[in-house]
């Protein structure tokens, strides 16, 4: 276990109840949180003079002129502002953190995929050392698309600092806790948990418990949101309450101090003498955040046949054509199967979206062999995939009495966009050269009668 580093003059807002301490309820709320008494200014974002010496600055999600139910953005006071928490900049090389358009001419991104849990090995990983990117989809120039990762934490950032400019990073951790703590406050993250990353915010990544493994999904366009219920209502499926921000902490703290800036796809570094995670007051509805999957309410058939797997949607990204997304959050959890008549694991299907899935525990419903927690698969646009033959076996011959599905947590990160496969991940990730033969077994059947061959 690692310890994480100390946070010389950390600083809390007072008045969170026990249910909530460090952390707000809600999400896309207006919040404001002060860590020190008078801090954060009363009906004006912009003193002439704020309070203790701070900076008041703007930190901006969305343009200036979106629509007001769009615009993000939170104003915070600082002990310097940000133009001091950068020098001149030098490019680094982080070589196994890809962004989009990332097209190998060696690798096939034709295919179905499925990858064992990546390994950890004897090296010091860090956040940023510790990526592994192995997909890419759209264009980071255009701010369309995603990237998804695998990272390997061994080791907590000392004196070192993170932001993208590029994107925000949804989080899921399979194993091993992390610390994020960030301009804004301190989100403590495990598996079962996710964290959202907003684009252009300053943090250090700490290692609680480890060796620590998970997901990333890396979005390069418009900010995740819940999706719209239609006629589902109000209630179930992910609810605003039990999303989580952090309350107000500060560093006032005087170290040489490395900030690595994700750009247009590069990587820069810049030296400063102090700590960037300075805001000492905020206000405002952009901002990290974390949620608990097992709140997460699901919902499906309950008389017969097996409904859409978006009907498990937590969080969505639009794109520029309405209803299909740049990305989609979903997550199988555990949950009871009560249709009658029908086929009730994922059917066979192929689609105009690219479905990149992971396992976080347990065992996946369509896929009982070879979908270790940990491990990943994918399955590109307009390829076929379903249950292999064990699963369609036993879902078609099965008495269908109501049963749970349990001790199991999946998720899949969709997109309108094919996912190209990184070197990383067709040469050196452990590729499950054998995938494609789950569903030699499958029988033919049909035999012109109605009842059909079901020896």
């Amino acid at each position: 276990m690692n310890e994480p580093n100390k946070i010389s003059g950390l600083t809390r807002a007072a008045g969170i109840s026990a249910l909530h301490e460090g952390y707000m309820p809600g999400f896309g709320n207006d919040f404001e949180t002060e860590a020190l008494p008078g801090a954060l200014p009363e009906g004006m974002n912009s003193p002439q003079r704020c309070a203790y010496g701070l900076y008041g600055e703007q930190l901006s999600g969305t343009a200036f002129t979106a629509p007001s139910h769009q615009n993000e953005r939170t104003w915070c006071y600082r002990i310097r502002p940000s133009v001091k928490h950068t020098g001149r900049f030098s490019k680094i090389d982080v070589p196994y953190w890809q962004s989009a358009p990332n097209v190998d001419p060696e690798v096939i991104s034709l295919g179905q995929y499925r990858w064992d849990p990546v390994p950890h090995s004897d090296q010091s990983l860090t956040w940023l050392t510790g990526m592994r990117t192995m997909t890419t989809a759209g264009d980071v120039y255009t701010q369309t698309g995603m990237a998804s990762h695998i990272y390997l934490v061994t080791a907590s950032m000392r004196d070192e600092y993170f932001y993208s400019a590029d994107s925000e990073l949804l989080v899921v951790p399979q194993e091993g806790r992390l610390r994020f703590c960030t301009e804004l406050g301190v989100i403590d993250l495990e598996p079962r948990e996710i964290a959202i990353l907003p684009r252009g915010l300053v943090y250090r990544v700490e290692l609680l418990d480890g060796p620590a493994r998970g997901f990333v999904c890396e979005n390069y366009g418009q900010k995740f949101h819940l999706p719209s219920r239609g006629p589902i209502g109000a209630n179930c499926m992910a609810n605003r309450r039990d999303f989580k921000t952090p309350v107000a902490a500060f560093e006032d703290r005087d170290a040489k101090s490395r900030v690595v800036i994700k750009w247009q796809g590069q990587f820069h570094e810049t030296s400063i003498d102090h700590s960037p995670l300075d805001v000492v007051a905020w206000h405002g509805n952009y901002a990290p955040v974390k949620y608990d999957l097992t709140t997460y309410c699901p919902i499906g058939a309950v008389l017969f046949d097996h409904p859409d797997p978006s009907i498990f949607t937590v969080l969505t990204a639009p794109s520029g054509v309405e209803g299909t997304a740049n990305i989609d959050f979903v997550l199988f959890r555990e949950r009871w199967m009560v249709a009658e008549n029908t086929f009730r694991p994922p059917w066979y299907h192929k689609n105009v979206m690219s479905e990149l899935m992971g396992n976080i525990h347990g065992q996946y419903d369509a896929k009982p062999q070879g979908f270790a927690p940990g491990g990943m698969s994918l399955h590109n646009m307009m390829l076929p995939h379903g249950p292999d033959n064990e699963a369609f076996e036993k879902a078609s011959f099965g008495e269908l009495r109501p049963g749970k599905l349990d001790d199991t947590m999946s998720f899949m990160f969709e997109t309108r966009f094919p996912q190209h496969l990184t070197r990383f991940a067709a040469r050196e990730a452990p590729l499950q050269d054998d995938y494609i033969d789950c569903w030699d077994s499958l029988k033919k059947r049909f035999d012109g009668t109605p009842e059909g061959n079901w020896d």
